[in-house]
């Protein structure tokens, strides 16, 4: 973040601060982006938040800021808590937010031989399927789709085959889903045939039914 975004972002937090008009946290999103993950988790979680969409072409958002002004790199998910603390990544996001309503029981407690099988997932998810969309997304040569493409299926058969045993990755539900849904929704525009995958089929579908699924969905325009 340049000096002068630094000092634009402070004022505008400390103004917003004083005015009590920062009562809640910020998540700025895109619709179908991994944002998508964080913005599940955080309805799953009941905490007070806003919504704030922003272009990923322009970086600016529908109330006239610019995302490059909280996040240098100018992406989403970025998570700007009250009190004007920035928060990036949607795995670490996640956990963040799960960790502040420990009773709602959406990451397994830290420290936990459970908590590292949920950030395994997360890492998973992350490296071998969310990263494994970027050729075929950025329209890179066809060899490099057709590789990417072999590869997404590989690792759809792993999480298939985990799914066949339990309804959500850890057993129950957890932020990991909310990530796997997200990027598995992806295939739609990556036209990748999933109805091989009955397993992962049936998660989407299960995942669709849950309140804070459908609420984050309707949002975003993507029902």
């Amino acid at each position: 973040m340049t000096r002068k975004r630094r000092l634009r972002f402070i004022f505008a937090s400390a103004r917003a601060f004083v005015s009590g008009k920062l009562r809640a946290m910020e998540l700025f999103y895109s619709p179908s982006a991994c944002s998508l993950s964080p913005h599940i988790v955080l309805r799953e979680s009941g905490l007070d938040f806003t919504l704030v969409r922003a272009s990923m072409s322009t970086k600016k958002t529908r109330d006239g800021r610019d995302l490059r002004d909280y996040n240098p790199l100018g992406y989403v998910p970025t998570l700007v808590l009250a009190d004007g603390t920035v928060l990036t990544e949607g795995p670490a996001i996640v956990q963040y937010v799960a960790d502040q309503v420990p009773d709602k029981k959406l990451a397994p407690e830290n420290g936990t031989l459970d908590r590292a099988r949920c950030q395994s997932w997360l890492n998973f998810i992350s490296t071998e399927l969310h990263q494994a969309f970027s050729p075929i997304f950025k329209r890179f040569e066809e060899d490099t789709v057709r590789r990417a493409k072999e590869k997404l299926n590989e690792r759809f058969t792993y999480v298939d085959e985990h799914l066949a045993k339990q309804p959500y990755l850890l057993g129950d539900f957890s932020v990991a889903d909310a990530y796997l849904f997200t990027v598995a929704n992806w295939s739609r525009y990556a036209k990748i045939d999933m109805s091989g995958f009955t397993h992962i089929e049936a998660f989407m579908t299960r995942m669709k039914e849950r309140p804070a699924v459908h609420e984050a969905l309707s949002e975003e325009g993507l029902l």
